[in-house]
């Protein structure tokens, strides 16, 4: 069993609103992060507030969690990193 993680792309809008439909839930926030395993959408997150749908009927998740530790992942290499040299005055 394989799981792809990927961003949400137009494609995938009726399979999030059958996912969402499932999980009793509505579509979360664009963008979206999806977890597909073997070939069905098992569950997204918005990759802005964190905002959760999942299969109920799956074991989903793990999946879930691996969305959320992606998306802290982007979220980190986002933020702009501090310099890790800091040069001194040339000399006059």
């Amino acid at each position: 069993m394989s799981t792809v993680i990927r961003f949400a792309d137009t494609h995938d809008a009726a399979a999030l609103a059958r996912l969402a439909a499932l999980d009793s839930s509505v579509v979360p926030t664009a963008p979206q992060l999806i977890a597909i395993e073997d070939g069905a959408l098992i569950a997204a997150i918005s990759a802005r507030d964190g905002a959760a749908i999942a299969d109920p009927f799956s074991r989903s998740a793990g999946a879930v969690e691996l969305l959320h530790r992606r998306a802290a992942q982007l979220s980190a290499s986002d933020r702009p990193r501090r310099a890790a040299l800091r040069l001194s005055p040339l000399p006059r």
